[in-house]
């Protein structure tokens, strides 16, 4: 799991934030507030994940508080559509819930002659959700590999269709699992393919749906489903279920803590590329947004959408890439 590794060794670097859990969260206050500065106006395009969708328009408020003058459009359809509107210019930004890929870091080095820059901006806990009837306990990554996946690469001893293989009860046994997901060109699925399924494939069942809030709402209305998508998109009509990285192992919930000291299985960086050719500075639009997400200011947005900061360490780090 390369990219949890990778979260995980930033975040180690970090003196403990004062959380313990992620209603308590609270931004580093080690990361400076927000400068204005002049020379900044008119309008760019945010095209990419639709994860992202809300703390980019969130981030695009606040920025616009010290900025009334300055537009930047929101267009969140996945994060698959960032690579093409930056190599073909229509939008300035491209927010990601993945990395890119290798092909499409070399599509985009084939238009400019240098690689795009990626900036961490926060940190999302994938959820798995299910109704909020619903009371399992916790999930293994296996068994979540079995519910999802028809491949079984985690090693799972049996596909998982129905609630009662769960252990679940009462008026839950002989219930057909329903299955709710991204589509394809979500950063999301992507990356619940490669962790959660171990790089195997979907089941065909697998209702997909175009944005998170459409998994959230769909869990939210089949009492029998269950669904995944980033932990800001959660609301009062799901659960997130506990989850353990292997059979026998814990349960962890998505907390802040969880996250930091690598017990919670699934969890990625949220990042947002721009166009910044070498040796030149970057348009003082995109250069001033980008630092306000990495400010006190913009990582409580982060907070507002349901989701983690950065660590003031990561944060520092990011703000280089763009001097």
């Amino acid at each position: 799991m390369k990219t949890v590794l990778k979260v995980f060794t930033a975040l180690s670097l970090v003196v403990a934030l004062s959380a313990t859990a992620q209603d308590n969260v609270k931004v580093d206050p080690a990361i400076a507030k927000y400068k204005k500065t002049s020379g900044v106006s008119g309008s760019v395009n945010s095209i990419g994940s639709d994860t992202m969708n809300n703390l980019m328009t969130l981030w695009a408020e606040a920025f616009a508080k010290f900025y009334p003058n300055v537009k930047v459009q929101v267009e969140g359809k996945g994060s698959s559509t960032a690579p093409p509107a930056l190599i073909a210019g229509t939008a300035q930004f491209g927010p990601m819930s993945r990395e890119m890929k290798q092909e499409e870091i070399d599509k985009f080095e084939k238009a400019y002659g240098y690689k795009p820059t990626a900036i961490r901006t926060s940190i999302d806990a994938l959820a798995v959700y299910v109704n909020k009837d619903n009371p399992i306990k916790g999930l293994t990554m296996p068994q979540v590999d079995a519910i999802f996946s028809k491949t079984r690469r985690g090693g799972y001893a049996q596909e998982v269709t129905t609630w009662d293989q769960l252990n679940m009860t009462d008026g839950w046994a002989g219930k057909p699992i329903s299955l709710y997901g991204r589509n394809s060109a979500s950063g999301t699925y992507g990356y619940f393919k490669e962790h959660a399924l171990y790089k195997g494939d979907y089941k065909d069942t697998v209702k997909e749906q175009p944005g998170s809030a459409s998994v959230v709402q769909g869990v939210t209305e089949d009492r029998y489903s269950i669904g995944y998508s980033g932990i800001g998109y959660i609301t009062s009509g799901v659960r997130a279920v506990p989850l353990a990285a292997k059979e026998g192992g814990e349960f962890y919930t998505a907390t802040l803590d969880n996250v930091v000291s690598g017990k919670y299985p699934l969890a990625r960086f949220l990042f947002v590329y721009v166009n910044k050719a070498p040796n030149k500075p970057l348009d003082p639009l995109v250069r001033e947004f980008c630092k306000f997400i990495l400010t006190q200011e913009g990582q409580q947005v982060v907070i507002k959408d349901g989701y983690l900061p950065l660590p003031a360490k990561a944060a520092a780090e990011e703000l280089k890439k763009l001097e």
